[in-house]
């Protein structure tokens, strides 16, 4: 039995804060505005995994209205989000994400930022190169992330059922 699941992160972009995406820090003039480190690819990473098994959003997770998450590593978030979906009974098949991100370029960094995910992911399973995809694009100069005021991620992620 196979699953999938969709994660989409947004947030707006603000000076004096780092930039994460994928676990990696960006060299960048600004960062994401949020409570914890801002890092939308692997929220959106975390969504998919939770949505995939039926647990809801990284939201319900771990709330913005709670101040123990304040300033936490996306790390932590993603390694909850696996822990979960193993003891669930299921394997991680692939990820295809895609980071949205208008004036600062993340192709250098794809690479990078593929094999951070699957670092992470280590412990919870062993995904070969190709099994991570990181994809950067720009949106055209359309809305807030086309005028260089935020940025977002689009992830799905496939999963399989482990035989008992």
């Amino acid at each position: 039995m196979f699953r999938t699941g969709l994660g989409i992160d947004n947030h707006r972009l603000v000076p004096n804060r780092p930039l994460f995406v994928g676990g990696v820090q960006i060299d960048a003039p600004v960062g994401a505005a949020a409570h914890s480190d801002g890092d939308v690819l692997l929220h959106s990473l975390c969504d998919a995994l939770f949505g995939a098994i039926g647990s809801g959003d990284i939201g319900e997770h771990f709330p913005d209205s709670d101040s123990q998450w304040k300033g936490q590593a996306s790390r932590f978030f993603l390694e909850e989000a696996a822990s979960e979906v193993k003891e669930a009974g299921y394997a991680l098949v692939n990820v295809d994400a895609t980071v949205i991100l208008e004036k600062i370029k993340l192709g250098p960094k794809k690479k990078e930022i593929a094999s951070q995910i699957r670092e992470i992911l280590r412990p919870y399973w062993a995904l070969d190169a190709d099994a991570v995809s990181v994809k950067a694009k720009t949106n055209e100069c359309c809305d807030a992330i086309g005028r260089g005021e935020a940025i977002g991620a689009q992830v799905i992620v496939l999963l399989q059922k482990l035989s008992s």
